[in-house]
């Protein structure tokens, strides 16, 4: 055994060694590009760079979880078509989703409701239902194609800006430099620190996924209440949930038992899908508006980072997509300062309307008292949306596509 010590030392003392120049490799190399945030919208951007002529290596992708966890994530997402488009053109469409052909908008109580069907825009579907998992594994595999590492888990302790560059302290010890930062790791409105536009509208939502006996292929719900919408994504044999109320309900909602809670689903929804027969365990995050984040000569925002918005109508992780479409554009042709000004201005429409769409139906139409006018009107505008083509086409392609002016 004693012959055996110094080869252990030895063997010990190498795999140090290793590590060190690893981390010394990371510590003195420069990089065009670093993205902070390994989620949907991160890892498309980095595709989408190398895709179009960006070298792997000069790109630098971190994130703060290990790979499980985000692979292992249950959390149901909803794609809109310009999405599927997206990812398309990476090869990275999740194997497995559900598509969204019809979208029933009503409100509780009122009459009036708008139904948007696939069929009027000549497309095979408004959306897809996916697991965040699914599109997860799909953008991994891309990546690994592309010879893309991804560095994690690692978070940023500190960011030092000069005119020239950027230079990283991760929470590892080492040290970085970049000519450009993304930061693309947004959270949830609970856990963020307050940007300049701000706005608690004091609810919570539940996520869950649910079953009824009476199922409509491809039809998707967005049923205003006057605490917050109810929607049903149609996902599997069942359907995504997301159900948006104040605080108070939702804490009695999550103390409910399966068959308590399948009950309150069904008088707040009623029979269009027959009964509710069915409903997976139930998780609970705040919402509010939190946007336009400052940004400097090298960093810029995108996502959730840049803008997290309220679930109603599903736009959040869409309008990331859009983000990274058009900065991977920009920073393909010229990782500089000015390609970073460019994204800001010529994403600006396209996110402020956004913005202000959601934040309408999200303060306006979604928590206004049951019977008081803003509901009357709703019920009015709906089915005057319904009946005016030009102005439900226009609604329809920005929720599908974005503002492309």
């Amino acid at each position: 055994m004693k012959h055996l010590k110094p080869l252990l030392r030895l063997k010990q003392s190498c795999a140090i060694d290793n590590a060190l120049i690893e981390a010394s490799l990371i510590m003195h190399k420069e990089f065009d590009i670093t993205i902070v945030g390994a989620g949907p919208v991160g890892m498309s951007l980095t595709a989408m760079l190398v895709q179009q002529g960006v070298k792997s290596e000069r790109i630098l992708l971190i994130d703060a979880k290990p790979e499980s966890t985000s692979l292992q994530d249950p959390r149901s997402l909803a794609l809109a078509a310009g999405s599927k488009q997206i990812l398309d053109t990476l090869h990275s469409w999740p194997t497995h989703a559900t598509s969204i052909t019809q979208i029933h908008v009503s409100r509780r109580g009122s009459f009036g409701r708008t139904l948007i069907k696939s069929d009027d825009y000549a497309l095979t579907a408004l959306g897809y239902v996916c697991r965040y998992g699914d599109v997860i594994a799909s953008l991994l595999s891309t990546l690994q194609h592309q010879d893309v590492e991804i560095l994690r888990p690692v978070s940023i302790k500190d960011v030092q800006e000069s005119d020239s560059q950027i230079i990283l302290t991760l929470d590892d010890g080492t040290s970085v430099q970049t000519n450009c930062l993304i930061q693309a790791e947004g959270g949830v409105f609970g856990s963020q620190s307050t940007q300049p536009v701000h706005r608690d509208y004091q609810q919570t939502a539940i996520v869950t996924h649910v079953h009824c006996s009476a199922p409509i292929s491809g039809r998707a719900y967005e049923r205003f209440t006057s605490e917050g919408p109810f929607a049903l994504l149609p996902q599997d044999e069942g359907y995504a949930l997301v159900w948006c109320a104040r605080p108070e309900t939702v804490a009695r909602l999550l103390e409910l038992s399966d068959a308590e809670f399948l009950q309150a689903c069904q008088s707040t929804f009623g029979n269009r899908l027959g009964q509710f027969t069915q409903t997976a365990a139930r998780i609970s995050y705040t919402l509010g508006l939190n946007a336009h984040p400052a940004s400097t000569a090298r960093s810029v925002a995108i996502g959730n980072a840049a803008q997290t918005l309220h679930p109603v109508a599903g736009q959040g992780l869409n309008l990331g997509l859009r983000d990274a479409a058009v900065l991977a554009r920009l920073l393909a042709r010229d990782c500089s300062p000015a390609s970073l000004a460019e994204f800001m201005q010529t994403r600006s429409s396209d996110r402020k309307l956004t913005i202000h769409l959601t934040d309408v139906m999200a303060r306006v139409f979604a928590s206004s008292p049951d019977h008081s006018w803003t509901q009357t009107l709703l019920g009015l505008s709906l089915g005057g949306i319904d009946a005016i083509k030009p102005v439900k086409k226009y609604l329809a392609e920005q929720m599908m596509f974005g503002w492309r002016g």
